[in-house]
Order: structure tokens, then sequence, then C-alpha cells
């Protein structure tokens, strides 16, 4: 897993490294800017006579900047450093490192120049430009970026140039993501100490580029301290825990699935998940839909048993089949409820008394979602594992919470609801968001803007049941669900473009899915 970390976190760490262990500021400080060096020179290539502008804001990301300049003159680079204050305003160790680069200056004119600026005129007649670097924020920016800096970041957006961002692209949240005007597009962001969150939520991944990690010397052990944790999920994390079927399996002991889905209508919605859980594994699945759809649903699936249960007027399954669908939960490993279900008041009843007396795994989703949320005390009486699997509009209907509020702090609320609620929750998005009952929080790593299509949710609610169904817990299931449901995504649009993209191109690429993860 990859460690993420926020603004504030990454603040703790570094006054723990200094206050605690006694590791010098400075030190921390040379280190950033000579680990940047070494990422810039892997991806912008040899530095030796690039023309490299530094651009320092008067915080400790120009004071990496200061260190940055003076390593670039190290490995032949012809350096110009810009100042974006007086440099009075520059303080602590970020004024040590630039008494450091004034004398190398002094020495060094050929090579290097330094000048504060308080006008976007001083970088507008600049010629032979090959890297820009930004250091001007950092992690402890939040707001909207004004006056002078955003006159800078404009010009650097247009020169279309190779830009390095020193931890975060200038203007982006490190904690959330969010872009309030303006941000440096970044093609290289170094991250010092750890990625941070910003990283990967919100706008920040559109702004900071390839994403590279520098270690700066911190204790690995300051990075973990005992509260909840944020992770990246990767692929190696998925594929070491991914269930292996012993040689005796048989289909009922690789998971049992029942399905309560569907209404007039709405076939597409079960079919989808059904088949999702199939392909993801699952021995055995039965679908229990009203009547009036069991027809058009056994023409479409073969290896699924669908079930026709008592209906309503609507087309919506009735309160009348309770017993049938007891007797299918009886039989079932886990349950899902709630794909294409509908809104109907008797079916909504009917699920919201269902699920506190489910004495197994419940993976609920959709209609399922809208029932709970009209009291969701019953997620909390609930004595065995549940897994919610809401879109923002859901989960702002769950909590009563405004859905801006949970897109701009999506990692935050995913975890801190899953603790509420007492469930595992993947908040589905850009990215997917997975929250533990245990507070730890799985951001995910795969999947593409073609994916935000109809019916991909379903699919991903059958891929999750899938993997619960053979065994592995819930918080694994989930994460590692949304990452293979991600990837299934991306190896079809790779294959078909992201435009034209189905749910039902995902559900045909998931067993590829997993034979490139294996091999991978």
């Amino acid at each position: 897993m990859q460690l993420l970390a926020t603004a504030d976190q990454m603040k703790q760490f570094d006054r723990a490294a200094i206050n605690r262990y006694s590791i010098p500021g400075l030190l921390l400080m040379e280190n950033a800017g000579r680990a940047f060096v070494d990422e810039l020179e892997k991806h912008a290539g040899p530095l030796i006579m690039k023309n490299v502008v530094v651009l320092c804001g008067k915080g400790n990301n120009g004071g990496d900047g200061f260190v940055i300049a003076r390593h670039l003159v190290n490995r032949g680079s012809i350096v110009r450093v810009f100042l974006l204050c007086k440099r009075r305003e520059v303080q602590r160790d970020a004024k040590t490192n630039l008494g450091i680069l004034l004398k190398i200056v002094a020495r060094k004119k050929e090579s290097i120049t330094f000048k504060e600026i308080a006008s976007i005129q001083s970088l507008a007649g600049l010629t032979n430009l090959d890297i820009i670097v930004d250091a001007i924020f950092g992690t402890g920016f939040a707001g909207r970026v004004q006056g002078l800096h955003l006159r800078v970041i404009d010009w650097i957006n247009a020169q279309r140039k190779f830009v390095a961002s020193v931890d975060i692209s200038s203007g982006a949240n490190a904690t959330t993501g969010v872009v309030e005007n303006k941000a440096v597009k970044a093609s290289l962001t170094v991250s010092m100490g750890l990625a941070k969150i910003g990283h990967y939520v919100g706008k920040g991944g559109e702004y900071v580029g390839r994403v590279e990690v520098a270690d700066i010397s911190i204790p690995t052990f300051v990075y973990r301290p005992a509260r909840a944790q944020v992770y990246r999920v990767l692929a190696s994390d998925v594929r070491e825990i991914l269930p292996k079927r012993p040689r005796t399996a048989h289909k009922y002991s690789v998971g049992k699935i029942f399905v309560l889905a569907g209404s007039r209508g709405f076939t597409g919605a079960p079919f989808m998940c059904v088949q999702a859980a199939m392909k993801a594994g699952a021995g055995a699945v039965i679908l229990g839909v009203p009547k009036s759809i069991h027809g058009a649903l056994l023409r479409k699936v073969t290896e699924v048993m669908v079930t026709p249960l008592d209906e309503t007027s609507e087309g919506t399954v009735s309160a009348k089949a309770v017993e049938a669908i007891r007797e299918k939960i009886q039989w079932a490993d886990v349950v899902v409820i709630g794909p294409g279900l509908s809104r109907n008041p008797e079916t909504q009843e009917l699920a919201v008394g269902l699920i506190p007396e489910i004495m197994r795994p419940v993976v609920i989703d959709a209609d399922g979602l809208n029932a709970v949320a009209s009291d969701i005390s019953i997620l909390r009486r609930r004595r065995h594992d549940t897994i919610l699997t809401p879109h923002v509009g859901e989960l702002s209907r769950l909590l009563g919470e405004s859905g801006n509020q949970i897109e701009l702090h999506r990692v935050e609320i995913a975890g801190k609801s899953a603790q509420k609620l007492r469930c595992t929750i993947a908040l589905k998005g850009a990215p997917t968001v997975t929250g533990t009952p245990g507070g730890e929080t799985y951001v995910n790593s795969t999947g593409n803007p073609g994916m935000a299509t109809a019916g991909t949710g379903d699919v991903l609610t059958g891929m999750i049941a899938g993997l619960v169904g053979q065994g592995m817990p819930p918080e694994k299931a989930t994460y590692s669900g949304v990452f293979l449901h991600g990837m299934a995504g991306d190896i079809a649009a790779e294959k078909l473009g992201e435009r034209s993209l189905l749910a039902l191109d995902i559900l045909e690429h998931i067993p590829h899915t997993f034979k490139v993860l294996a091999g991978s």
C-alpha cells in the first residue's frame, strides 16, 4: 500500500523528525532539494547545459527551490532563480538556504542568476527555456491564487515546457486536491516524504503530472501513528490477497450469492450485477426478481438461477414475497440488495425489514441505499458485515450532508461515515474511495472518465459480492473489487476508447483483467 498524507499530517511528521529525533530542518530541506534534482534528471533527461527557471515563494517550498538551484548548477545547468517576494520575507531554514544561494550567485554569475520580482514583466522576455521548476506554494497552500502569483502561474502554463513542481502543483490543495481557480500544470511532481491525498483526488490529479515520492530521511516509523491511515491501492496489493481456488473447490464452496434486484423496466441492473458476480469467481448465484421480468432475465442469463417473486401492481417486488426471499437468504453466503429494485414504498419497506435480520454479509446498492436512508440506525444495529456502494448523491441522502461537501472531502467523509455507520463504504467517483469501520481509508488508483456511464455501479456491486463470497474480508473485497472494476474499465478503454465505453464492455473484460493482474 502507498501511504498518503494530508498537509497537516505532513507538517506533524516534519516536526516530529526535527523536534523528537533531532533531525535538522536544514538537512530535510537539503535532502528534498537533492532528491528533486535526481528525479528531474530521470524524467527530463541530462541537465547539463539545460536552461532552467526556478520560481520560489517565501516559505519552505521556496527554500527547497534555493537548494534545487544549487544542485542544478552542480549538474551543469544554466539557472535563473526568481523570488516572488522581498528577501526580508524569507525566514528560518529557507532564509539560510537563500543566503547560501546568493553567495554562489556572486561567485558563478555565468551559470546562475537571482532576482526578486514584483511584476510578470520580469519573465516576459525569457528565451532559450528548457525546464521550469515550480517552488512557489507547496503543501501549506489553500484558497485562491491571486495577484502576482496568479500571473506567474498563467505564464508557466503558457510556456508549454517541462514543468516540475515541488511537493504539489502550486495552486492545488494538498489535502483535498481542490483547485479554486488556477494551478501549475506540471509534467512531474516530486513529493517529499509521502505522496499527498491531493495528488489523486479532486482536480489535483489533473495538474500534478507524474508523481514521484522522495525519501528525505524522515524515519519511516514516524509516518505510522496509531490513528487511522489513508492508503492508495496498487496492483501488487490486490494481487497478493486475491483468493486462491483449491483443487477441491466446487460451486457451493466458492461463494453462493443471492441478489434481490430489478423491477419492471429495469432488467439491465440485475443482469449486470449477477454476471459480474459470476465473472469475479462466485460459484453459484440466484437472482430474485418480480414475476413480470422473470422471463426476460431468464433469456438473458444462462449460468444464473432466476427466481420469480410476487410483485406489486407497479411490477416491483412485493411484501408477499418475503418468505421466498428468506429461503434464498438462508441458502446464500452473501446477499445483494438494490440494483434496479425501485423506490416503490412497499418494496422499500420490504428491504428495510429484511436487512436487519440477514445473518450474513450484505452488499447494499442503489435503491437498497434509498431504502435504508429512511432509517440508518438499521445499519448500525446489524451484527454481520455490511458493504455500501453509494455515489455522492446516495451518500448525501444517507448522511443528510451536502453532496458538494462530500465531493470536496470525499476521502475524509468516506472514512468517517464508515465508522459512523459501522459499514464498509465504497464511495464511487473519481477516484472511488473505500472507508472501513476501523477508520482506514483506501483511495483507488484505476479507472477512467469513460466509466461515468449507466450500469457501471451494478457491475461493481456484483464484483464485490463475488469476492466476499470467496471468503475475502469485506474491507479487502471492497477495495480489491473497486481496483479490479477500474482496471477492467481501463483495459476496455484502451481497446475501445473512453467516449463509447459501456458498462457491458467493463463486464466483458473482467476475465481478462484477472488474467492481466495475475501476470503483472
